[in-house]
């Protein structure tokens, strides 16, 4: 079945639309050529506001969330900020947000950590883990050039993180308001992703977990290169529609707000499936991770882009060699070759 839109227009950033009960749709910019904007929430929370992600650190963003103070949420506190990730959109204003406002950062235990983590290599020198990791995929020298000259760029996009916060755990009812609503914990796209779900009003805050329109990006990074985030993603997926009704209405993280949950999650299944059997047909010869390109990606793969696609095709090869349907050979000088098996 098709999904279905049943809002016809998007919030103007700083604005809000409500979407269910005590439930408001806002909108921020990104700085970022075609995702340009991110969804965040607002539920009501008794007197105030429980938020459920914030935008990218940015001066917009932060006059944004003024300006949303200030008329769209009523003058009314902010008791808690949610981040459903440690992705740079979702949790880059909760420092600015906890700080202004004196509340408390909510979130899982992996993104929180992981954040602070990356965070810390604001500054560093490229890591030789790193040069041989995207060495290995097949980049040239000045790919390589570019990966050092950019290295340790995630901190500029967040405020600093409160040095605290509380802890959610999958399957947990957290309170807010008069509703209830469970978290659903996500693997693949980044460690530890939390869903929300309130059955009374069934509505699921997907994050980037569940996206429309586009396929969230699920790579191997140099820090954990044996990783198989591509198996905890399709995991992940199955999960959840075994955990959420089907006839809930999803906000996501981008694009629009949507019905047809589960057939976007087969779909998101099935693609990913595809993917990996076009990948091992082109195994049949053995091929760098660079060289899958032009089987997972329809647009050219630029250097703006050069990360993430690398990520992603290390993915689709880490998850057909935990299947035992593909092999990986290094060479002399350091790249690795995959072949079928």
């Amino acid at each position: 079945m098709p999904l279905t839109y049943p809002f016809p227009a998007s919030p103007v950033p700083g604005e809000a639309l409500p979407v269910a009960p005590g439930v408001l749709w806002l909108r921020m910019p990104l700085p970022m050529t075609g995702l340009n904007h991110i969804n965040v929430w607002a539920l009501e929370d008794g007197a105030g506001w429980t938020l459920v992600d914030t935008g990218m650190q940015t001066a917009d963003t932060a006059a944004l969330w003024q300006s949303a103070a200030a008329g769209a949420l009523g003058r009314r506190p902010l008791t808690r900020v949610i981040c459903t990730h440690m992705h740079p959109d979702h949790i880059g204003m909760a420092g600015w947000l906890t700080r202004n406002y004196e509340c408390r950062l909510w979130t899982t235990r992996l993104e929180y950590v992981t954040c602070r983590m990356l965070v810390a290599d604001t500054g560093r020198e490229a890591p030789a883990d790193g040069v041989r990791f995207y060495r290995a995929a097949g980049w040239d020298e000045e790919a390589l050039t570019t990966y050092r000259a950019r290295f340790g760029g995630f901190g500029k996009a967040v405020y600093t993180l409160p040095d605290s916060y509380r802890r959610v755990i999958d399957g947990e009812a957290l309170a807010i308001g008069a509703q209830r609503w469970g978290a659903v914990v996500g693997r693949g796209h980044s460690p530890e992703h939390l869903c929300l779900y309130c059955a009374e009003l069934r509505v699921l805050i997907s994050g980037d977990q569940v996206l429309p329109r586009i396929t969230s990006n699920v790579s191997v990074f140099p820090t954990e290169p044996e990783a198989d985030p591509l198996a905890e993603w399709l995991e992940s997926l199955a999960s959840i529609r075994e955990r959420v009704p089907d006839d809930v209405l999803v906000l996501p993280s981008h694009n629009e707000p949507f019905r047809g949950l589960h057939a976007r999650l087969i779909e998101l299944i099935t693609g990913h499936e595809q993917r990996l059997t076009r990948v091992r047909e082109e195994l049949a010869t053995a091929k760098r991770a660079v060289d899958l390109f032009g089987v997972l990606f329809r647009r050219r793969v630029g250097m703006e882009t050069l990360t993430m696609a690398t990520g992603e095709s290390v993915a689709h090869l880490n998850c057909l060699i935990g299947r035992g349907l593909a092999a990986r050979e290094t060479d002399s000088s350091g790249v690795a070759w995959y072949r079928s098996t």
